[in-house]
């Protein structure tokens, strides 16, 4: 039974050609060997499974091949490429800096850069892991890297580039390697799975090659992983269900319901999420980059931004075609926000969930408050809304001056201004919507022809808009209407968080009838108490049916901070409440130090 070679040995690229994702690096080192223009230090650095050692094992084998190809290639059949096949050139030689980073190590290998190649033309030293060596050992190898002989070169490997010395990289050509793309990661998988002779769903690759995150060896990992739960069929189920990922479904099926305004149809999908054992700051990133898929739909040009497998793009373009570009971008801003402020949050679920309400809601009508129009408006015929506009027939208000014998004409906004001291006392079941009597009583002058509408709550918001006056109220109230109202402004604004702490252990306290104070901890409630005073003060007078409250905040006496005294200030304090220390300061020459 021949011996099992995991695929990310097995495939491992051994032209420069066979090299994924990273063309126009290996192009640069082609170029460098054909016109025999070699650096005698090159750094490799790039994310880890990118191939950054196999291009420097490939580099390291095509310089010294005895009979390159046209294309830059090594031959694979020269003596020099045999021996490097089998694994026994000496003109190649291969540090692991993790485990040999020592001042010992690098001597070592500064005596083996005097002994000239055997065969070929260099003696090629890959030092990878390099950011691993110790400060000493850098120093120890600075020279030999600045001044080797014409027959050595260097190519060292990193992940970590910023934790190498400057000095160090000043004396080197240095190579970023790039992540493969999801493509790339795709395409060389398909390739590896018709060689191994396995059926594998383009959609189910996508998975891996997203999980791999831009590294080929993850990914060949993942792959072998996959192949050996399904047996070598891959499909996109048996591949999220074996690396547990988060299903497309799920967020298609939450788009659905935002789309349809459900809210308890989006809580119980997330509720499930966390039943099978999903991290709900994974799921919200998810969300995040779902609605940002969903929007690059939305135009052709952008639809390469789009790295997910056909089925699965189909299905976005259905569904960003019932979504406009206001919705998605709120939703994107929502989702956004809610990861922002996942991390310091206390109750995690209730976040997410107010999350998902939010969402629903992107699409609902806005709240418009029902239009009230000034109660002249109000007056309307008894008879069919068919005639014409013109008033057959005087109005109440058009009566008024007659009845009332006044012989100068009185303008729409005198009259407005008489309705906003006395409201119309329309009488529902017999009883006055009013608790409180008019201050100008007036007769009424409305003939048994003309109905009166109720009018509505916002008569006095609307009266107030157009004419500049307020309606008085000065409904009496106890203390806990005051507080019962004061909490219900906290549930108007569930966001504001800090004031809504603020309020909720902060009551207000009556000092007089129409007067409260607010007690609060520290100066930074005060001054945030004090900003929302203009939102707060007005909805506890309309919640409680008077003009005429008022209110202050100040800070708790025992939230007072100590004054931090000197040296001096407490010698003093001590020196009036007994003088004899200040005699016995001056008797023996003391002095504050």
């Amino acid at each position: 039974m021949d011996s099992y070679i995991v695929s990310a040995r097995k495939y491992r690229p051994s032209t420069f050609r066979s090299i994924v994702g990273q063309k126009a690096l290996t192009q640069t080192l082609k170029n460098a060997i054909d016109s025999q223009k070699l650096a005698h230090a090159y750094l490799f650095c790039g994310p880890r499974g990118v191939g950054k050692t196999t291009c420097a094992r490939i580099f390291a084998k095509t310089i010294n091949c005895l009979h390159p190809t046209e294309n830059g290639e090594a031959c694979n059949e020269c003596e020099s490429c045999v021996a490097f096949n089998e694994q026994r050139s000496y003109n190649i030689l291969e540090l692991d800096a993790a485990s040999n980073n020592s001042v010992d190590d690098i001597r070592q290998l500064t005596e083996q850069v005097r002994v000239a190649p055997q065969i070929g033309k260099y003696k090629v030293f890959i030092i990878d892991e390099v950011h691993m060596l110790s400060s000493q050992a850098f120093n120890a190898f600075l020279k030999t890297l600045e001044e080797p002989p014409h027959h050595a070169i260097f190519i060292l490997a990193t992940t970590e580039k910023n934790k190498i010395l400057p000095t160090i990289l000043s004396r080197c050509q240095i190579y970023d390697f790039q992540r493969i793309t999801i493509a790339d990661t795709i395409e060389h998988l398909q390739y590896v799975a018709s060689q191994e002779g396995i059926e594998a769903e383009v959609e189910g690759l996508n998975i891996i090659a997203q999980k791999a995150d831009g590294g080929m060896r993850d990914a060949l990992s993942i792959f072998d992983q996959v192949v050996s739960s399904t047996r070598g069929h891959i499909t996109y189920a048996s591949v999220i269900e074996n690396l547990n990922v988060l299903d497309y479904e799920y967020y298609f099926k939450l788009t659905d319901s935002f789309l349809r305004q459900s809210v308890p149809e989006a809580l119980l999908i997330f509720d499930k999420i966390l039943r099978n054992g999903f991290e709900a700051q994974y799921f919200v990133s998810g969300l995040s980059t779902h609605f940002r898929n969903l929007l690059v739909c939305k135009d052709p040009s952008t639809l390469s931004l789009l790295e997910v497998g056909p089925s699965v793009a189909q299905r976005y373009g259905q569904q960003a075609a019932q979504c406009s570009n206001d919705f998605l971008y709120k939703a994107i801003d929502i989702s956004n926000g809610c990861d922002l402020s996942y991390r310091t949050s206390n109750n995690k679920r209730l976040l997410v969930e107010l999350m998902l309400i939010k969402l629903c809601q992107l699409l609902a009508p806005a709240q418009v408050a029902p239009s009230v129009t000034s109660p002249l408006q109000k007056v309307s015929p008894a008879t069919s809304s068919n005639q014409p506009s013109a008033p057959s027939q005087p109005t109440a208000v058009q009566q008024m001056p007659q009845q009332n014998k006044v012989q100068q004409p009185i303008s729409s906004a005198a009259v407005l201004q008489s309705q906003a001291v006395q409201p119309p006392r329309a009488t529902v079941s017999g009883t006055s919507q009013l608790s409180q009597p008019p201050k100008a009583p007036m007769p009424r002058m409305v003939p048994p022809s003309i109905s009166i509408k109720k009018p509505q709550v916002t008569t006095e918001t609307q009266i107030k808009k157009e004419t500049g006056t307020v309606t008085e109220m000065n409904n009496p109230f106890t203390v806990e209407d005051l507080q019962r109202a004061w909490v219900r402004f906290t549930q108007t604004i569930p966001t504001e968080t800090v004031l809504v702490n603020t309020m909720i252990s902060c009551k207000p306290q009556m000092q007089s009838a129409l007067h409260f104070e607010v007690v609060v901890d520290n100066q930074a409630q005060v001054k945030l108490v004090q900003e929302k005073g203009v939102y707060i003060l007005p909805f506890l007078k309309q919640e409680l049916q008077n003009t005429h409250i008022s209110m202050s905040v100040r800070e708790s006496a025992r939230a007072e901070k100590q004054k931090a005294f000197s040296q001096r200030e407490k010698l003093n304090m001590m020196v009036q409440k007994n003088p004899y220390i200040r005699q016995f300061a001056d008797k023996f020459g003391l002095e504050l130090t």
